[in-house]
């Protein structure tokens, strides 16, 4: 199964940084990102390890439901979205100053 890099660039959307996220990353070398909902966990292993040139030990992946809120007299729908923790192999690290 080859996959293009063009495509790998394309599958993390972006890092999220919470209180939650950095204890994981500081206590468990574990990552969060947001990713595109049709992508697979081989597919966020791979883009992980070919954009930060780090190995990857495990990746699991969460659906996030999106919020009904309320804006004004109408009701809206926030959009789903997906979440991948990817967990790195001892002695690898991500720095998201540099990178």
């Amino acid at each position: 199964m080859s996959i293009k890099k063009n495509n790998l660039e394309s599958i993390l959307l972006s890092p999220i940084v919470s209180e939650k996220s950095t204890i994981a990353a500081e206590e468990n070398n574990r990552f969060v990102f947001k990713v595109q909902k049709v992508s697979t966990k081989l597919e966020i292993k791979k883009a992980v390890e070919t954009m930060f040139d780090v190995e990857v030990d495990s990746v699991q992946v969460l659906n996030v439901k999106g919020k009904v809120k309320r804006f004004g007299r109408s009701l809206g729908k926030r959009s789903d979205w997906k979440k991948a923790y990817v967990k790195l192999k001892s002695g690898h690290d991500i720095d998201f100053a540099s990178a």
